[in-house]
């Protein structure tokens, strides 16, 4: 596919500084004026800009060459969406999300591949008389890429519909009723679409090496911070990825994640409808009520909404 990542975001934010520190504590790089942050692998994905509501400002998507820009000019012409296009990007607005996306021709992320650390098992001891590997390491957990966001829509169909047979992104699994699994790479999906009463970012989700580094995250962020904590750890059955998510200062869910769904060949892979709980998660703590309604959801609805 000419779309193959996601380059970065933009977060609008009440609370710029505290938020940059806690995108600092997570493990991202600041760079520059320190709003700016990087991964390991990706380079620049996120900036934090100042907003009344938290909300996503801009959505990065990354293509190969003008060619894509054209393509994707075309599409949104027979959905009626113009866009603002010059020679290496295209700026267009979902006007059903209120998201600004801005695909643009960038190179493609190349990722040093995690070591593939052995587990011992019944009758299999792949390790013997050795610690795991995963619990002797002291390294700070530092994300390697940004893998993906969940947004909601006020109008999910539309904006499945914009995201597909506009920008491209192909349909990976459906939730009825919910949500829309979608992706621009090689990951399951790259941008999940739910049904909301207004728009607003649920969460960004941020890949790490493996499940140790998930919980090692996750514990090192909640260790003088426990407010920070939302759930986890658990294993997602849509895309498989084990996942921890907490909270930033401004009410954003931010996920540490690994062992996402891989789909190299896309004729291998044939999208699903999932219903009930396995919609939402395989197994992991019960499902906590604020992660489906945001507990700011009402204050974002109606414009009053601050940091907490």
């Amino acid at each position: 596919m000419g779309l193959h990542r996601l380059t970065s975001i933009t977060l609008g934010v009440p609370n710029v500084k505290e938020t940059a520190e806690y995108y600092t504590s997570f493990g991202l790089t600041p760079v520059g004026d320190g709003t700016r942050f990087a991964t390991q692998d990706g380079g620049e994905q996120l900036k934090i800009v100042h907003s009344p509501l938290r909300r996503l400002v801009e959505l990065g998507v990354g293509v190969d060459d003008p060619d894509d820009l054209d393509r994707v000019t075309a599409a949104l012409a027979r959905l009626d969406v113009t866009g603002k296009r010059d020679d290496t990007s295209l700026r267009v607005l979902d006007p059903n999300s209120n998201i600004e996306v801005v695909l643009e021709i960038a190179g493609h992320v190349e990722q040093t591949p995690a070591a593939q650390e052995p587990y011992n098992g019944p009758g299999r001891a792949s390790r013997p008389n050795g610690r795991a590997p995963g619990v002797e390491r002291e390294n700070k957990v530092r994300p390697r890429k940004l893998g993906h966001v969940v947004i909601g829509s006020r109008d999910q169909e539309a904006s499945q519909k914009f995201f597909t047979e506009g920008l491209g992104f192909k349909t990976s699994d459906h939730v009825p009723s919910l949500a829309s699994f979608l992706r621009c790479s090689t990951d399951h999906h790259n941008i999940l679409i739910q049904r909301a009463p207004v728009d607003f970012l649920h969460h960004t989700a941020w890949e790490v090496d493996d499940v140790d580094e998930v919980g090692r995250g996750a514990t090192a962020m909640l260790e003088d911070h426990p407010e920070r904590h939302v759930w986890g750890l658990g294993r997602h059955h849509i895309g498989s990825n084990f996942f921890w998510y907490l909270k930033d200062p401004a009410g954003n869910f931010s996920e540490y994640y690994s062992d996402l769904d891989c789909i190299v060949d896309d004729a291998l892979w044939k999208p699903s409808v999932v219903e009930g709980a396995r919609g939402i998660y395989n197994w992991g703590p019960p499902l906590p009520p604020s992660f489906i309604t945001p507990e700011d959801l009402a204050a974002l609805m109606t414009g009053s909404h601050s940091a907490r």
